[in-house]
């Protein structure tokens, strides 16, 4: 509930006010007099310290309520307060139809437009706006020839020296009382509001459903987060603009038939991509339309399309042959980042030669797919692409599945050999590769002739090629030949632009593969971003895969992301080579990463240097003077902690600040009360 503060300028009316709360018991959390000139600077410290409705009377009312944003309930005198002043006045006056003067200001009066018929007198209203106006209304009066003046300190004191009647304008328990359940009313009606728009929020943020509320003319007023994706655009986008341009591909004649008749509709369109069914229903009040909500289904994507643009693909390249037809082509590959558009310019060059093509890149990167799309830009493009793993096989198993009578070598002839891992391949197959490249041709096999190929090698390489001759693990001529066009394919990590894009749409590619609604929030997002993924484009497919199939809850927060990364791929110490990393949510790579694919990647929270100035935040110690910092409040650590301190702690210090306010804090952070109860749930916070 809200905490209802009673301002007065008079002492008395505090004395009716304990009166009236030995009666019943009122919820007024505080009760004070203060001088009318302080009014306002007495109400905003209330409202600093938690008051959420404001009694006042008057002038002070007038004001507080001018310069404040709280509720300010009046006290009011009743009728019948005002009747009993108008009967006394009558005898005091003891004539006929007296004219009765009232001063004050208008706030503090009942309607009393009817007195004269009833009480049978002449009322007379005298208002002031402000304080210093209240001498030159009572002036007024006794200018106008009243017979008596009812007002406050102010007005008697005019009556006096001008040698009239007066009454002083007091008030009985009545006015108190009605304020009080009046500003209890409000306190009742505010936190029904409040809970009716926590319900709405909670509705639009845990709906497996994208959700647009619209007001009576067509103009956005929320988006929830599934929109959002959906929409690919903000909510603070979209907020204010009418839905036609939010949603043109939906025709204005329907939007007229929903926003004007009350009429739901429904449509079936495609949106970024993403097929959706659209249902739009008016939300009718005193029988017109006061809003609509827009609601949009995912609906399953259809893959027959996908398979049959696949099979277009490989038409005419080399199936007759039992080869794997080349897939990819440079439009597939993400190329958002410099360093990748760089990338894929050689490449698109590099189809242009007959030279054989060297890719070094770290696994789970675009080394397959630029070997395709060279293979499919090239003048080879009708012939077959076929792939070999060299790694993991023998001399007489690389021989044969190479140059053998039935090898890869002889039915890629006239496409591409791609050859992964060239680097395994023993000496003596490294010599016939060589053969192959520069004659066209190889000597050996049952016959040891000959064999003429007409076929182009793209290999790939885990290191520089002149580090693998150093090494002895590549020939000096094989190394030498292939040297011309090497190409290194940058790891995601490198290439921010293409990071987002690819979390984002394997995330969403997971999503609807299996039917499910989620979302993922900025530290998730956060987390993701910064964490190496060393094994690129196939490791995050299969993160994702996991990360959506094993969600319990709609929303994935950078929790839930920290636990299973921690779970999937436990992180490795950098044995004394690595780079110290910065910040909880910091990842950076080790030095020599490259090398024979050994990546080593920590958070900085847990490197040696890491753990130790956390336990040493864990004690709450500003530095080795062992002096805890003032009002530092440690949280429960654990890896999650770890990855969410600073949010965390933010919190914290803003509610120690705010008093425990969670209102307060809220308003603070920028931030809802609702989703600031769900974070301080998800942190263990406890208000205390």
């Amino acid at each position: 509930m809200g905490r209802i503060v009673l301002l007065v300028a008079r002492e008395e009316m505090l004395y009716q006010a304990h009166n009236i709360l030995q009666e019943k018991k009122f919820r007024i959390a505080k009760m004070r007099a203060i001088k009318t000139e302080d009014a306002v600077m007495e109400a905003r410290q209330e409202i600093s310290q938690g008051a959420s409705i404001i009694i006042a009377r008057g002038l002070q009312a007038s004001l507080i309520k001018r310069y404040t944003d709280v509720p300010v309930v009046e006290i009011v005198l009743t009728a019948q307060e005002m009747a009993l002043l108008v009967m006394r006045a009558r005898q005091i006056v003891g004539r006929p139809r007296p004219r009765i003067a009232v001063v004050g200001f208008k706030n503090m009066f009942c309607d009393m437009s009817y007195f004269d018929e009833i009480y049978e007198i002449e009322l007379c209203l005298y208002y002031a706006s402000e304080d210093s106006g209240l001498r030159q209304a009572a002036q007024a009066a006794v200018g106008n020839g009243v017979d008596l003046i009812i007002g406050g300190d102010t007005a008697v004191e005019v009556a006096t020296a001008a040698g009239i009647p007066s009454l002083f304008l007091s008030m009985t328990e009545d006015s108190m009382r009605q304020a009080f359940a009046t500003a209890e009313q409000v306190d009742y009606a505010m936190n029904q509001e409040k809970k009716s728009a926590a319900q709405v929020e909670a509705l639009l943020d845990y709906s497996y459903s994208g959700i647009i509320r619209l007001d009576g003319d067509g103009r956005v007023l929320a988006v929830n987060s599934v929109m959002e994706g959906i929409i690919r655009q903000q909510e603070e986008e979209l907020k204010g603009r009418q839905i036609q341009e939010v949603v043109p591909e939906i025709e204005a004649g329907v939007w007229q038939e929903v926003l004007e008749q009350g009429e739901e509709r429904t449509a079936l369109l495609e949106w970024n991509r993403v097929p959706v069914f659209v249902v739009m229903a008016p939300v009718l009040y005193d029988g017109r339309v006061d809003g609509v909500i827009l609601t949009c289904h995912k609906t399953r994507k259809n893959t027959q399309e996908r398979w049959d643009r696949t099979e277009d693909r490989g038409k005419g390249a080399g199936k007759e042959r039992g080869s794997l037809p080349a897939m990819a082509r440079f439009g597939d590959i993400l190329q958002n980042s410099e360093a990748m558009k760089e990338c894929v310019r050689l490449a698109k060059l590099y189809a242009l030669s007959e030279q054989p093509v060297v890719l070094m890149g770290e696994p789970g990167t675009e080394g397959r797919m630029l070997a395709e799309s060279i293979h499919s830009s090239s003048e080879r493009s009708q012939g077959p692409f076929l792939d070999v793993p060299c790694g993991g096989l023998g001399e007489e198993r690389q021989w044969s599945m190479i140059f053998g009578e039935h090898g890869a070598a002889r039915q890629a002839n006239g496409g591409t050999l791609f050859l992964q891992d060239v680097d395994c391949l023993a000496s003596a197959n490294q010599y016939h590769l060589y053969q192959m490249i520069r004659f066209r041709g190889y000597y050996g096999g049952n016959a040891g002739g000959l064999c003429r190929l007409n076929v182009r090698a793209v290999v790939t390489v885990s290191q520089p090629l002149c580090r693998l001759r150093e090494q002895g693990r590549l020939r000096g001529d094989l190394c030498y030949l292939l040297s011309g066009l090497e190409l290194r394919v940058p790891p995601l990590r490198e290439r921010r632009e293409d990071l987002e894009q690819k979390l984002e749409e394997a995330f969403r590619e997971s999503c609807d593969r299996y039917s499910r609604y989620h979302v993922l929030t900025k530290g998730a997002k956060k987390l993701l971003e910064e964490y190496p993924w060393p094994g690129n484009l196939y490791q995050i497919e299969s993160f994702m895969e996991r990360l959506v199939l094993t969600a319990q809850k709609r929303s994935l927060d950078e929790i839930a992301v920290a636990k299973l990364l921690q779970s999937l791929y436990p992180q490795a110490t950098c044995g004394g080579r690595g780079k110290a990393f910065s910040g909880c949510l910091g990842w950076q790579n080790c030095e020599g990463m490259e090398r024979e694919g050994n990546f080593g990647f920590v958070p900085g929270c847990l490197t040696e240097k890491g753990l130790g100035e956390f336990r040493k935040e864990e004690k709450g110690l500003s530095d080795s003077s062992g002096q805890p910092e003032e009002g530092y409040m440690p949280p429960n650590w654990g890896y999650s902690a770890l990855v969410c301190h600073e949010e965390s702690r933010r919190i914290m210090e803003t509610l120690f600040r705010m008093g425990g306010s969670r209102e307060k804090t809220a308003a603070e952070l920028g931030i809802s009360k609702a989703t600031l109860w769900r974070r301080m749930k998800k942190y263990g916070i406890e208000k205390g």
